[in-house]
Order: C-alpha cells, then structure tokens, then sequence
C-alpha cells in the first residue's frame, strides 16, 4: 500500500465521526487517526465499555453535555432530533466556548479528527463554528445494526431495546439531514472489520479526498487494530417485536444499509420517520425530554468529575515521573561532579607527589655535588 496524495493537501478540513454511541464511531476514529488524522489532545481513557479506547475529546463530550441540557435535551434523549437551537445571544457564548475547546484540542492541526456521537444530533450547532474557523467538513458515519446497538446499551447502561432503537433513529436521521450538502461516506460496521480497505476505498471516493497519510506502515497497524473482538452483538433480528420503535427502525435501517452498500435512496422514508418522531414527542416527549436531562445533569456531573480526576491522576503519575527522573538526573550529575573531583584531586596529589620526589631527587643530585665539591677544594688547599 502506497501513500495516496491529497489533492486538497493545503485545505484544512475537520475529519468528523457521526452516528450512534456504539455503533463503531471508535473504531472507525482511530482506523482514522493511524490513516494520518490528527488526534485531539485530551482523549477520554478506556474503560470496561470500550478498552481500546473512545478516542474522542472528553472536554468536548461533557461541552456537548451542557449544550444539550441548555435545549432540555440529553445524549439519551430520544426526542434529540430535530435539533432545538438557543436564543442567539446564549448560543453565541457556546459557539465562544466551543472554540475556545476546539483551538485547545487541536491548536493547528491540518486534519482535526473530532468523534463525540453527540455532534451528531448538535451538528447544526457546530457547523457554524466550522464556518467561524473557515473549516471543511468531511463525514464519515459508521452504520450498525440498531439491536447490536440495543444489545451493547443495555449491557453499559441498561436501557431497554425500544429505548436504544429509537435513540438509533434520531441520531442516525439527524446524521443524513445535516450532511446532504457535505462530503460524506456511509460505512458498514460489519463490513468494515471484514474487509476495511474495500471500505476505506469506498469512502474515500465518497468523499473525494484520500485519508492524509495511509501508508503500508498504518495499513499494518489498521489490520492489528481491528481485531475479531471488537465484533459483539451480531444478533440481527427482532425489530418488529419493539412496537412502534421497531416499525419507525425498518425503514430507517433499509435507508442505511442500502446507503453503506452505495446504493442512492430517496430520503422519503428518513422524513416520514422524522415526523413520526416530532408526532410522538408532541404527545409525551414533555415527558421523557425534561427527565432525561434532569438524568443527564446528575450523570454528566459524576462523570464530568471522574474524568477530571483521571486527568489530574495522570498528570500527577506525570508529574512524579517527570520529579523522579530530575532526580535521578541530579544524582547522576552529583555522582559524576564527585567522581571527577575525586579523580582530579587524586591527579593533583600524583601530581604534587611527583614533583616532591622529581624536588627530592634534585636537592639529592645537589647534595653530592657540594660534596663532590667541597672534596676537591679540600684537596686544593692541602696541596697549595
């Protein structure tokens, strides 16, 4: 595998990951990040959820949080889409805090790579950032199977499956919508862990740009990465036993695996089921949308503060290995300053005893030639 140029290469362009939470957005981020992507700076650590990592900024996330819960919305709400914008004033001091973020995440990086499902269903929101910043979008949205969806969810967070499809259809329905006019390319979850290349070749003509570096060397470790075990939840039937969740799913799953599959749809049905959506929370979504983010706040809160002291303990680990080595810097200088005034002065006493003795040696020589001498003018006097 050779390295492919961009023929955009001097266009700064955001590398953004959309879709559901645990739908292979992850996967998909670091296939990316080895592809020549740029990483943000404060990733979110793995877990017993996910142990290879998020690969996505947790100050981001936990800004995603606050924007959500200034709409009354939340990531687990499934009434998230359509997008709910603030009144202008409040929304141009999120956008102020969004780029402030942003700017420390990735500072100038050519290709930002940002993942955090919640961009997903706040993308209008963060497209007039990208318009602030004079930034392209590219988007690459993984498709996964709502109940294998359903099934990682309820292990995590014990939501119910009708909970998780519906929370799949918003978020995959505001992942179409708010890309038709951006460079985007519908990747097969499944497909992708069975044969990435293929995929990653479909994407880049999808979007029209090759990834910015993917070399033999990021090929290799793309095929490490993606390892069997990151294929769980392979049950793919039952969505009709979900009532109206499953029925409102059909159709939108039809949509995106023919989409993955590169096969273009009309998006008549995505609307239908978006309608049904805004029809159902006009019936109790007064409900559901205030006690998820009321949830939320108290949950995004904990882990919000668990996230800062991951962070703050790995900065101190950094600190104290940072501390240790000065140390053992200092005692390597100190023992070396020793042994060279050791070895100096033990060279000035050789030295000094050498020249005592070359001293000695010469007062010696002096010694018997005044001898010599005083023989030899005694010798004189007695014959004169």
């Amino acid at each position: 595998m050779t390295p492919k140029k961009d023929p955009e290469a001097d266009v700064r362009a955001a590398w953004l990951v959309l879709g559901m939470h645990r739908s292979g957005t992850s996967a998909v981020t670091q296939l990316l990040a080895l592809a020549g992507c740029d990483l943000p700076a404060n990733l979110m650590p793995g877990d017993e959820h996910n142990a290879k990592g998020y690969f996505e900024p947790w100050t981001i996330a936990m800004f995603n949080d606050d924007r959500l819960h200034a709409a009354g919305s939340a990531w687990d709400d499934v009434f998230a889409h359509p997008f709910r914008p603030l009144e202008p004033t409040a929304e141009r001091d999120f956008l102020d805090r969004a780029k402030a973020l942003f700017e420390d995440e990735f500072g100038g990086d050519r290709h930002p790579l940002l993942k955090d499902p919640r961009i997903t269903v706040l993308l209008p929101f963060w497209r007039n950032l990208f318009a602030d910043l004079a930034l392209e979008a590219r988007c690459v949205i993984p498709v996964r199977h709502p109940l294998a969806v359903a099934g990682s969810l309820a292990r995590r967070d014990g939501f119910p499956p009708e909970k998780s499809v519906l929370l799949w259809c918003a978020y995959m329905l505001a992942a179409e919508v708010h890309t038709r006019d951006l460079p985007r390319a519908f990747v097969s979850y499944d497909a992708l862990l069975a044969d990435w290349r293929t995929e990653v070749a479909r994407a880049e003509a999808a979007l029209g740009a090759p990834l910015p570096a993917l070399t033999r060397e990021a090929g290799v470790a793309i095929d490490r990465f993606l390892s069997p075990d990151l294929r769980h939840n392979t049950t793919h039937e039952g969505l009709e036993a979900l009532g109206w969740a499953g029925a409102l799913a059909q159709p939108v799953l039809a949509w995106f695996e023919a989409a993955a599959a590169g096969q273009i749809r009309e998006v008549a049905p995505l609307q239908q089921a978006t309608a049904e959506l805004v029809r159902r929370k006009g019936e109790f979504g007064m409900l559901v949308s205030p006690a998820a983010r009321d949830m939320d706040v108290l949950r995004s809160e904990a882990h919000k503060l668990k996230q800062q002291l991951a962070w703050d303990r790995r900065k101190a680990d950094e600190l104290r290995t940072d501390m240790q080595r000065d140390i053992e810097t200092i005692q390597a200088k100190w023992q070396s300053d020793v042994t060279a005034l050791q070895e100096q002065s033990l060279r000035e006493v050789a030295e000094k005893e050498a020249r005592l003795q070359a001293l000695e040696a010469e007062l010696e020589a002096l010694r018997h030639a005044y001898a010599r001498a005083g023989a030899q003018l005694d010798r004189i006097l007695a014959e004169s």
